[in-house]
This record gives C-alpha cells, sequence and structure tokens, in this order.
C-alpha cells in the first residue's frame, strides 16, 4: 500500500515561513491529485491545499495568498510553501490524495508560537 512520509515542520515565530514536504511511495504519483490538510486535536483533517496533474492549484479561504502548493512528479513529492504564518497555522500537516484518501502518514507537527 502506498506510504506517504511528510517532513518539514518545526516551530517558526508569527510571521515566519516553512516548507513541508511529502514523499509518497507510489510510482503512478504522477496520475493523482495531491493535497495537504492539516489537524488540530479534536478535529477532523481540513482541507488546506490542492493541485491537480496539471498544476493547477486550489486554496482554502484561510490559507490563500499565504500558502503555496507544487509538486515534483520525477520525485514523487507534494511540497507546501508557508509564508507569514499565523498562530491559528498551527496543527499537525499531513498529504493525501483530495479524495479516496490513501493510509494517512504521521504528518509534521507545525508550532507557530512567539
Amino acid at each position: 500500500q502506498v506510504q506517504l512520509v511528510e517532513s518539514g515542520g518545526g516551530l517558526v515565530q508569527p510571521g515566519g515561513s516553512l516548507r513541508l514536504s511529502c514523499v509518497a511511495s507510489t510510482s503512478s504519483f504522477s496520475n493523482h491529485f495531491m493535497a495537504w490538510y492539516r489537524r488540530v486535536p479534536g478535529k477532523e483533517h481540513e482541507l488546506v491545499a490542492e493541485i491537480t496533474t496539471f498544476d493547477t492549484t486550489t486554496y482554502a479561504h484561510f490559507v490563500k495568498g499565504r500558502f503555496t502548493i507544487t509538486r515534483d512528479d520525477s520525485k514523487k513529492a507534494v511540497y507546501l510553501q508557508m509564508d507569514r504564518l499565523q498562530t491559528e497555522d498551527t496543527a499537525v500537516y499531513y498529504c493525501n490524495r483530495p479524495h479516496s484518501w490513501w493510509p494517512w502518514g504521521q504528518g509534521t507537527q507545525v508550532t507557530v508560537s512567539a
């Protein structure tokens, strides 16, 4: 089954930036739309950004203009550049498909705090 490995999280001050990475263990990665989600304790996964196989992107209203999703099919990877981070962005971030989820990875913790 497909494995997803996220990395790049950390502690950052408000207004700072982070770049998250996710690598998928599937040779058919280029055939799949991909997305980034985030989750805080007690809540469901929340869709943050999505990228199609044609590099068309969509964003949740609360990150639009601050986050950028990209992909590199040669590396079977999807990225999330997060700029102008806010304390409300604190969460565990995951990648997956927008629908018909693969098994979730371990995620990567992003903490925005002064």
